[in-house]
């Protein structure tokens, strides 16, 4: 359409420019009338030009009447500003809709610009941290948030875990924030008061250490008299012999599940903030290593040393967090056990890995949970607790650091430990 309007309009220019040159021809000024004649015709686009130029200064008005190309001209014009118009109202209206969503919400919300600077933020912003709209529009978040570890984990850019800080405005307060990046290089920020959760976690922490504490001095006395008892006439009589036996077992689980729940809660309550020595991981590796072939001298257990790298960690709580890895794969597999340090993609690397039935992939989210069984008859089978896994990863949780878990069914498991590079 536009191609054949263009058309059209050459060919009445052409034949505008025809007719001029016959008649000045005719009366012997053909020039002089060519010239005239492309004059006006200037003269004539000069004045569309300046109809457009006044146009565009008042875009809400109608279109200038005009005909042929120049009317298809001005009608496209209008039919893109209309649509401009529509689109840029469709989006003021989503924009709108979504800052009075986030308004709304008892979280707080900003809306952080690619420059780190605040652009919005709601009232909520406002009740936790301090933040005021539209005094604070334009300020740097890191500026007016002034609160341990957030500049650093704002500034880093890996937002995958979210971080717990106290609120600026009452230390009493548990705030997690959670930013998520969008568009070039803008971030949206929630802020949510968790201190109900963590007042209830520590509750839970506090009542499974003191339950496991208190348990642990009548188990101790039954064990006691029930170790006497099988030394006396009565442990022998064959009847009660296996009965007997059974209890002892059963004792020995219980104060095993007791151990493990009370250092599971002393590893909790240590988590995070704490600054830690630098290890050498060869030493802990071979201790370990002679410990798991103290409970089981007939496996190999090898090991192999690929990078020099350090770590900061507590020695203790790393030695447990190793050592139930390690013996996990010599309950669950039959053959050799490998155990390697290295290096890759700027963390440091410890792998555990066995030559076992494998876990299907279904489990392996859960596998960290406490009590958490792949198969309930085998485990109990082990004389596992289910809280080895758990351990581990509270461990890892206190040295940030994370649990990689890669497993084929009935080629092996790998658990690697992933720390970030020591730069002491």
């Amino acid at each position: 359409m536009a191609t054949a309007s263009w058309w059209k309009e050459f060919r009445k220019v052409v034949l505008y420019f025809l007719v001029v040159v016959g008649l000045g021809a005719a009366s012997g000024f053909g020039l002089e009338a060519l010239a005239i004649a492309a004059l006006l015709l200037v003269i004539y686009w000069l004045n569309q030009l300046r109809r457009v130029s006044d146009w565009m200064r008042r875009p809400d008005v109608e279109p200038p009447e005009a005909r042929g190309l120049w009317g298809e001209f001005f009608d496209s014009i209008y039919r893109l500003q209309r649509h401009d118009r529509e689109e840029r109202d469709r989006l003021q209206t989503a924009v709108s809709y979504l800052r009075d969503s986030l308004a709304a919400l008892k979280d707080a919300a900003v809306l952080i610009d690619p420059s780190a600077n605040i652009e919005w933020c709601n009232a909520a912003a406002q009740e936790l941290l301090g933040l005021q709209y539209p005094r604070d529009r334009g300020q740097a978040i890191v500026n007016l948030l002034r609160v341990p570890n957030f500049s650093a984990y704002f500034i880093e850019g890996d937002y995958h875990e979210p971080l717990l800080i106290e609120s600026p405005l009452d230390p009493a307060l548990q705030l997690q924030v959670e930013v998520t990046a969008f568009g070039r290089g803008s971030r949206l920020m929630f802020c949510r008061d968790v201190t109900r959760e963590q007042q209830l976690e520590k509750m839970r922490r506090d009542f499974v250490a003191n339950v496991s504490h208190e348990l642990r001095t009548p188990l101790t006395v039954i064990s006691g008299y029930l170790l006497t008892l099988m030394d006396t006439d009565l442990g022998q009589e064959e009847r009660l012999q296996r009965p007997m036996l059974q209890m002892q077992q059963q004792a020995e689980r219980m104060e095993t599940l007791l151990r493990d729940l009370l250092w599971l809660s002393q590893i909790e309550a240590s988590e995070g903030g704490e600054e830690h020595p630098a290890l050498d991981m060869r030493d802990l590796i071979n201790e370990v290593r002679e410990f798991a072939l103290g409970a089981y001298p007939d496996r190999v257990i090898n090991t192999e040393i690929r990078s020099e790298c350090s770590i900061n960690g507590n020695y203790k709580h790393l030695y447990s967090a190793v050592s139930n890895l390690v013996i996990n794969a010599l309950k669950y597999s039959e053959g050799d056990i490998n155990i390697e340090w290295s290096e890759r993609e700027n963390a440091c690397c410890l792998a555990v890995r066995d030559c076992g039935p494998g876990i299907d992939a279904v489990h392996l989210p859960r596998l960290t949970e406490r009590f958490y069984r792949v198969d309930k008859s085998r485990s109990q089978g082990t004389g596992g607790t289910g809280l080895g896994l758990a351990i581990v990863k509270h461990v890892l949780a206190g040295h940030n650091a994370r649990l990689e878990i890669e497993s084929e069914v009935g080629v092996g498991s790998t658990f690697s430990c992933i720390f970030a590079l020591s730069h002491d």
